[in-house]
């Protein structure tokens, strides 16, 4: 398989991809064309499709579509003219080849959660965490296999669980360097920080908002779903229950990052830091690593409006 990450300026490309955005717009000269979004489990990349001719099938997004097709480059990025194209069948290609998924180990990453929540010593406490991560209906099934995010990070299969585990790993560090901190309430709140994702975004290879996740989002329904598993467990703090939901609905830090309280509580505090400094380094890791220009300058970020840069140096 021609793999898009692969792809360079005069290759033909005649693959299976999956289309993850159709866009039907009008040229300068007022002709229709295509304009889309092509991945596979390496990349994504912009394709055109000028000339919409017999031999430019039907199709729409989310569809896996076969092109044929030239590479060039746009405004130093690849792209796709595409000649010809149709919709694939279900038996000509491989769905994982298409869908981006952790490079973590799955079964890994899942046994360290269970560990975590194993360690909680608060009795009703670890019963709620058990009961949300191994019996719920949606959240068991979906938590090994969801996204985090639909575009700014950890935005493939996995990447939820791949997050949580990273932010667990940073709060449990600093969660034992500070005083004060109740550190059950910090490693709950780090497991329930972005698992209601698995609500606000459908499942891959769609990984869109939900209707839920455009009216509500994963941080009031994170918080909700506290609310309702700690009333199933008998004598739940009340206490407990409001630390846990606070930590969850101030864990995106500042109003204007959407977080509806600030920080107030110390393990709300080292949840918010390990959060965002995890979601942010993950996207250096990942400029970083598609760097292909040969700079240690990996480009300009617009969601974090910077230049990232490597961490290559010479002697001179």
């Amino acid at each position: 398989m021609k793999y898009l990450r692969d792809v360079r300026e005069n290759d033909r490309i005649m693959e299976h991809y999956l289309c993850k955005q159709k866009q039907i717009l009008k040229s300068k000269s007022g002709n229709t064309y295509y304009s889309l979004k092509l991945q596979d489990k390496t990349a994504m990349i912009d394709a055109k499709v000028w000339d919409i001719h017999n031999d430019i099938g039907n199709f729409d997004e989310n569809d896996v579509i076969k092109i044929d097709g030239t590479a060039l480059i746009f405004n130093g990025e690849p792209q796709i003219k595409i000649n010809r194209l149709r919709k694939s069948l279900e038996n000509e290609y491989v769905l994982s080849e298409l869908i981006p998924h952790t490079e973590k180990d799955i079964n890994e990453l899942y046994g360290k959660l269970l560990g975590f929540i194993d360690a909680i010593k608060q009795p009703q406490l670890r019963q709620m965490l058990e009961n949300i991560v191994m019996e719920h209906p949606v959240i068991s099934r979906e938590i090994q296999t969801h996204s985090a995010a639909k575009q700014m990070h950890h935005n493939y299969m996995g990447g939820l669980l791949e997050h949580t585990i990273a932010v667990l790993e940073i709060c449990d560090f600093l969660g034992k360097r500070y005083k004060g901190v109740d550190h059950d309430v910090l490693i709950a709140a780090a497991i329930l920080h972005d698992i209601a994702k698995i609500f606000e975004l459908s499942p891959m290879p769609i990984n869109d908002y939900t209707d839920d996740g455009q009216m509500l989002g994963h941080i009031y329904m994170g918080a909700e779903l506290v609310a309702k598993e700690s009333a199933k467990i008998s004598g739940f703090p009340h206490t407990l229950k409001s630390l846990l939901q606070h930590a969850i609905l101030a864990h995106h830090g500042e109003y204007e990052f959407g977080s509806p309280k600030l920080p107030m509580t110390i393990e709300a505090l080292i949840l918010h830091a390990a959060d965002n400094l995890d979601a942010k380094a993950k996207v250096y890791e990942d400029m970083i690593a598609n760097n292909k220009s040969g700079s240690p300058w990996a480009g300009y970020h617009k969601l974090l409006g910077r230049y990232l840069r490597g961490s290559g140096y010479d002697n001179s």
